[in-house]
């Protein structure tokens, strides 16, 4: 009998082990407007857009500034356009404070049939001008507690569940208090949730101090996404940035194209392609103007993927950066790096 339980013991512990290696290494899940669902990394990705920006400020912005009807008829054709290109995965990193209005993506994504994923976090570049006053007295726990409240229980009374962190710093070496809370109260909120972090950057400048600031939170660097990176003169700082582990999110393409080829070969010359994201931060409709001039999502199949062909992108590397990268960046699951430095 005791020989008997002993094994039944070992097996039961066996499983235990087994199933927690078995589950710490799942992919994860994406997480868009309607709700959660597996990783498939054969579908198409703009992994960086916006539908709507206001530019007001978070001690004026309100969300009757904006008629949703009107956005969604000026908006609507460029989406469909998409279509031809099969892209399924549409990331609106418009935050809070800026224009993020999830009832209306939530109507564009029924009209589109697109997975429309949205964000959580604060913005903080522009000296802080889209902060309210209320987060600038938060500490940083309660900062990630509130966007972890929005991954747990939803976004203004819906059921619209963020799908990663959305934050931003001014580009400088030496991060503000403000930007130093943000980029710790991102990484408090991706230990509990998991949500990828995607920090508006620019230059590398900035970079190194939000890098270090996960590190001594115990996050990975392959849970932070360095956007804008095509602003950054210095390839060999894309090169360094890659050997950290994070995503390097060229993302201009709405307004550029030169900078986008140079680091992109220069990425598949030094072997780091598989850490490249691209998009075109375009859109969007802005309340503060009487006219729009809306830039199309479609420069980079009409202009950017033949281009790549012509100079000897294969089509499994340019399925990295459309399908593959995007869906593995995006993936909501914590990476960490051991448990979290003691500050002396």
């Amino acid at each position: 009998m005791k020989l008997k339980l002993i094994k039944i013991l070992t097996a039961y512990i066996f499983f235990l082990v087994v199933w927690g290696g078995i589950a710490q290494n799942k992919p994860g899940y994406i997480q868009d407007i309607k709700g959660k669902h597996a990783v498939k990394p054969g579908e198409i990705w703009l992994s960086h857009e916006h539908i709507l920006v206001d530019f007001i400020g978070a001690d004026k912005i309100i969300s009757s500034s904006w008629n949703k009807d009107d956005v969604s008829k000026q908006l609507l054709p460029f989406l469909l356009e998409l279509q031809d290109f099969n892209v399924k995965y549409f990331v609106d990193a418009t935050p809070k404070y800026l224009g993020r209005d999830v009832h209306l993506l939530q109507e564009l994504a029924d009209k589109t049939g697109m997975r429309i994923i949205t964000n959580t976090g604060l913005y903080g570049a522009q000296n802080n001008k889209f902060i309210p006053d209320i987060a600038r007295r938060n500490t940083a726990e309660e900062l990630a507690q509130q966007w972890l409240e929005e991954f747990e229980e939803g976004i203004d009374g819906t059921t619209v569940k963020p799908g990663f962190i959305k934050i931003s710093v001014d580009n400088t070496d030496s991060l503000s208090p403000m930007h130093e809370k943000l980029v710790t109260a991102a990484a408090l909120c991706h230990l509990k949730s998991g949500l990828t972090i995607a920090s508006h950057t620019g230059k590398a400048l900035a970079l190194w101090p939000q890098l270090e600031i996960l590190s001594e939170q115990g996050v990975s660097p392959k849970a932070f996404i360095w956007v804008h990176a095509q602003a950054e003169e210095e390839e060999t700082n894309l090169q360094k940035a890659a050997k950290t582990g994070c995503w390097i999110s060229l993302d201009g393409l709405a307004w550029e194209m030169d900078k986008h080829i140079e680091k992109l070969l220069y990425a598949k010359r030094n072997g780091f392609l598989d850490q490249i994201l691209i998009s075109h931060d375009a859109g969007w409709y802005d309340p503060q103007k009487k006219s729009q001039n809306i830039q199309p999502y479609t420069t980079i199949f009409k202009t950017l993927l033949p281009l790549l062909r012509s100079k000897g992108f294969t089509e499994d590397e340019i399925n990295l950066l459309i399908s593959v990268n995007p869906s593995k960046a995006y993936a909501i699951h914590k990476r960490s790096i051991g448990a979290k430095r003691e500050n002396p």
